[in-house]
């Protein structure tokens, strides 16, 4: 009796030579491109971007990723192979800090509104406290004294393949609003918390108005 199940069938590719064999030979310009420091080119995308995600791993290797975003310069070019990036304040989960401090390893991906191309960083963080050095980062009167010092060990932009396939910087893709529901009716079923969907939807209003710094 056949499984009804298509995944079943599946060949699994578990070697870097199986692996290796189904694709071709990785384009030599893709190779030249990557970096292990900050050219003048990815300085000034780092400078122009908002918005980041940042992927971490825990002490058994255990993945998460982070978006952080802010205004255009919020990551700070301290030289060629040092980024600062401040901490706002968030959840207080606190799962990128406590990966990094198990697993110094971190990946980094830039984006530009409007841009098709991508900068992936990769390297190690620290976390430190400095408010001297994190004073550029004040908004609002707050003064933040944490962030991560990160160690570029290999940069290098990415193709547009993907952001053009996904249109991401138009409205093509984007669903009709009740495809998705509201953040607080999600937040209110996932949590069981009891609360009605309206009560956490004004939470979450309150948090996005009054606590973004």
């Amino acid at each position: 009796m056949t499984s009804k199940n298509p995944l079943a069938q599946s060949e699994l590719l578990e070697t870097a030579a199986a692996l290796e064999a189904n694709y071709g030979a990785p384009l030599e310009i893709a190779k030249a491109i990557m970096l292990d420091s900050l050219d003048d080119y990815q300085t000034a995308f780092i400078k122009a971007s908002p918005f980041l995600c940042i992927a971490t791993a825990d002490g058994q290797g255990q993945p998460i990723i982070s978006p952080k975003g802010d205004a255009p310069g919020f990551v700070k070019v301290i030289d060629q192979n040092t980024l600062l990036i401040p901490d706002r304040m968030g959840n207080n989960k606190l799962e990128t800090f406590h990966n990094l401090i198990e697993n110094s390893k971190v990946g980094l991906i830039f984006f530009v509104p409007g841009y098709k191309e991508t900068l992936r960083v990769s390297g190690h963080s620290t976390i430190i406290k400095n408010k001297e050095a994190l004073a550029y980062s004040k908004v609002n009167g707050r003064q933040l004294d944490v962030g991560l010092l990160i160690e570029v060990t290999k940069s290098y932009f990415h193709c547009g393949k993907a952001v053009i396939r996904s249109k991401l910087w138009t409205n093509e893709y984007q669903p009709e609003a009740s495809i998705i529901p509201s953040f607080g009716k999600i937040i209110s079923d996932q949590s069981k918390s009891g609360e009605v969907a309206s009560a956490m939807d004004e939470l979450v209003e309150h948090a996005y108005r009054d606590e973004l710094y």
